[in-house]
């Protein structure tokens, strides 16, 4: 059934509550009952039926979203219990002497957000909290710290082929490719579209040089400026556990408490998956999930053996903290199946079957593909809220286009990845977007609305180097975006006070 214009008011009730109600769950809620009402015919009851049967409990039951929510969960209790033995602050402190300036610790975050390559939910839940004291300390806005954090996390592992993005993603490749009966190989295709993965480049670069120039945009010039004029909020660690007369302190947290666990996480992690030949071979994205779990599991134990060691805590409230960690993640669990469910209903309404419909009515110059793959696939992502399953849905319209028109297939796939992803960082509503607000812990609309300017500069940009990659058919386009990136930042920046 063509349900016409109907397909886009989910996507549209939620993006439009979510801004205005600060209330994602309830917007994601609302978006998709509204989608459920319009496969019911208008019956609330029906809807609310469906909503529960056909989606969230299928969400709950798919293996992937399944071992997502128990890898969040294990990430939630290593997190919790690193926050509350005082580590984080401790290993804080213990750098200060040395990032002691706005710069240096904006590049720490950088640089430690790409070391967690592997892992685009593990980045903004790990390496937040361990930044964050340092970012209150120096008075820089979480607001900042969300935005490394989310433009390290999925840029980053979007280039990496040999982890579950990669794998997803040389998986659909594949499919078009033998439905066409092209006898070229995924891995080479992913590989030569790393220099066209344009977005995700400038998201990384724009870091870095927002950094050394000292220019902010917009709405998180204002969150600095705020930050900058606030009273120093660096938590004091405490001093008791609140039981007198024994020798548990948090004052007894050492750097250490941060340093071994984090490298246990990265040891189990190469160790369990070196036998089935990582990093240099593609590894299944599930066995790569169950072995990262099995590397926060490890860490956890490390760093409660030090918390114990040290006499930060007892053992019994070590284990009530990790307990209470694994609950916290209930919004974010909660949030995702919301999110996974609006975007499976937003497919079944025909979305984006209706927005292609409306483009090939169109007559593109095969020079403006690459653009109009974009474009298109940014609003898809935007609406859905998921990058993979933008992806899904843009990839068996871009190879084949790609083909008729004679454009290399990785400017295509490029195009097709730089689309999703910006429209991902653009949504309110993209699961990597709510985790990064959670890691910096701020509002998740505030970190919408400072990150906006800059994902928006990062969009223009890519979509003028595609444009130039369609008709020069030259990774030269990166070199290209980068320029003009450093031309924006220096001509339209304003250095914040």
């Amino acid at each position: 059934m063509d349900y016409g214009f109907l397909s886009l008011l989910p996507p549209i009730v939620a993006v439009v509550m979510a801004i205005k109600s600060k209330n994602v769950i309830l917007s994601l809620f609302c978006g998709g009952f509204v989608g459920a009402l319009i496969f019911a015919g208008g019956n609330p009851f029906l809807a609310t039926k469906s909503i529960i049967g056909d989606y969230f409990f299928v969400q709950l039951t798919d293996s992937y979203n399944a071992g997502v929510i128990v890898l969040i969960v294990f990430i939630g209790g290593f997190i919790k219990l690193m926050e509350k033995s005082g580590g984080a602050q401790a290993f804080s402190r213990s750098v200060y002497k040395y990032v002691n300036t706005s710069l240096k610790a904006q590049l720490c975050a950088w640089l430690g957000g790409i070391l967690i390559f592997f892992s685009d939910l593990g980045t903004p839940l790990l390496v937040g909290p361990v930044f964050r004291p340092l970012f209150d300390k120096l008075k820089i806005s979480r607001e900042k710290l969300a935005w490394i954090l989310d433009s390290t996390s999925s840029p980053v592992a979007i280039l990496i082929p040999f982890i579950g993005w990669g794998v997803y993603i040389m998986g659909l490749i594949r499919a078009e490719f033998d439905n066409l009966s092209i006898a070229q190989s995924d891995y080479s295709t992913f590989v030569a579209a790393i220099p066209f993965q344009i977005y995700a480049i400038l998201a990384i670069i724009m870091i870095p040089l927002a950094a050394f120039t000292k220019k902010d945009f917009s709405q998180m010039k204002k969150a600095e400026a705020e930050a900058a004029s606030r009273e120093d909020s660096f938590e004091e660690l405490p001093q008791h556990t609140g039981e007198e007369g024994n020798h548990y302190s948090a004052s007894n947290a050492r750097p250490v408490m941060v340093i071994v666990p984090i490298l246990v996480v990265f040891a189990t992690l190469f160790l369990t998956l070196a036998p089935l030949g990582f990093p240099f071979q593609k590894i299944d994205g599930n066995e790569f999930r169950v072995a990262l779990t099995m590397g926060y599991f490890y860490g956890t134990l490390a760093l409660m053996m030090f918390i114990l060691i040290f006499k930060v805590k007892t053992f019994r409230d070590t284990f009530k903290i990790y307990v209470d960690g694994m609950k916290g993640m209930t919004d974010v669990a909660v949030t995702l199946v919301l999110a996974w469910s609006l975007g499976s209903m937003i497919s079944g309404l025909g979305t984006a079957d209706f927005i292609v419909n409306g483009l090939k009515n169109m007559n593109f110059y095969g020079g403006l593909v690459p653009g109009a793959i974009f474009i298109f696939g940014a609003f898809v992502s935007f609406s859905t809220g998921s990058s993979w399953g933008t992806f899904a849905i843009m990839m068996p319209l871009a190879i084949p286009m790609a083909h008729a028109f004679g454009i290399p297939y990785a400017i295509a796939v490029g195009a097709v990845l730089s689309g999703g992803l910006f429209g991902d960082h653009c949504s309110p509503i993209s699961d990597t977007t709510i985790l990064s607000s959670t890691g910096a812990q701020c509002d998740l609309v505030d970190h919408v609305k400072t990150q906006l300017p800059y994902a928006c500069v990062n969009g223009a940009i890519a979509f003028t180097a595609f444009l130039f990659a369609g008709f020069t058919k030259s990774p030269l386009a990166v070199v290209l975006a980068a320029a003009l990136l450093f031309t924006v930042m220096m001509v339209w920046g304003k250095k914040s006070k």
